[in-house]
């Protein structure tokens, strides 16, 4: 898993390279404004990268994650629709796959939309956004459908005036309730993926 993981990191490193030498005539894109987007405009994301288990509360009291570091796999689709120049709104799939010490897996895949407001300067694009939705997790037999919140930011580089590159970063909750209140825990997570990032 984590070989195919590598695989896919250094491929999507590699594609800004490979998309520049196919656009490097966009004249259209010889200069930059701050107000880079329009009402109107839309973005496509494709996000891979790594996550890891941070903090796990249960009844208030900090309790030791079975997570095998390093931790994780995941990944994204999204969309955004800009409203004006810096506020969009949007909606992300995504998945997760987390090792545990004893060698099984657990699955995630969360569902939400978001919002943001994205800073401009030059060709670079720093969006902020918070998501909320709803998570399936699956480990072993056991299931659980919830309620999950992200939020975080990120850095992009605008190489032509379809595609820009970026690294992201984000915060994850995911408030797990069960019939048994003593049961319920409160998981946080932090993801780092490397973005592709197409404009239309």
């Amino acid at each position: 898993m984590w070989k195919a993981g590598v695989i896919l990191l250094l491929l999507l490193t590699c594609l800004p390279f490979l998309l520049a030498a196919q656009e490097n005539d966009d004249s259209e894109w010889d200069y930059y404004y701050d107000d880079i987007h329009s009402r109107g405009d839309q973005t496509f994301i494709i996000s891979l990268g790594t996550v890891f288990p941070t903090v796990f509360v249960n009844q208030g009291d900090i309790i030791e994650h079975k997570f095998n570091p390093p931790v994780g796999f995941t990944g994204s689709l999204s969309y955004h629709y800009y409203f004006y120049s810096s506020i969009f709104a949007g909606a992300e799939a995504g998945f997760m796959i987390l090792s545990t010490l004893g060698g099984n897996s657990l699955f995630m895949i969360p569902l939400g939309v978001k919002g943001g407001y994205q800073f401009n300067y030059r060709k670079f694009e720093f969006p902020v956004s918070l998501t909320l939705g709803v998570s399936w997790h699956r480990y072993l037999s056991m299931g659980y459908f919830g309620f999950y919140m992200k939020g975080g930011g990120a850095a992009f580089y605008r190489v032509s005036n379809s595609w820009s590159f970026g690294l992201n970063a984000n915060w994850y909750w995911f408030p797990e309730r069960t019939s048994t209140k003593s049961d319920n825990v409160h998981g946080n997570m932090i993801d780092l993926t490397l973005c592709a990032r197409y404009h239309f």
